[in-house]
């Protein structure tokens, strides 16, 4: 079964820290880009970070650079983004995706809250 499945999402304070992680089952993960996107309140999905599928080149959009980290384990089929001094307008829906092949998980919530 082609499948994506995130995990690691939870209710934070802001300036701590969360890693998501996505299992990725059904495909050759290791020929793939992979993406992290997100989904804030009231807002669209948009973009937040992405890695070939050697994992050497990485890119991020520009509110979370230097805080976000995307990674890949490709004997693991996994991918990760972790989040560091999260920020009260980091909350959303934390989507893994394979954009080229247009699939997507089911999302995890990220809340950051005081």
């Amino acid at each position: 079964q082609v499948q994506l499945v995130e995990s690691g999402g939870g209710l934070v304070q802001p300036g701590g820290s969360l890693r998501l992680s996505c299992a990725a089952s059904g495909f050759i993960f290791e020929n793939q880009g992979m993406a992290w996107f997100r989904q804030r309140p009231g807002k669209g999905r948009e973009f937040v970070a992405r890695i070939t599928d050697n994992g050497i080149y990485t890119d991020y959009v520009d509110s979370v650079k230097g805080r976000f980290t995307i990674s890949r384990d490709n004997a693991e089929n996994m991918v990760y983004l972790q989040m560091n001094s999260l920020k009260l307008e980091d909350t959303a829906v934390y989507y893994c995706g394979a954009p080229s092949r247009d699939l997507w998980g089911h999302g995890t919530q990220v809340t950051v809250s005081s």
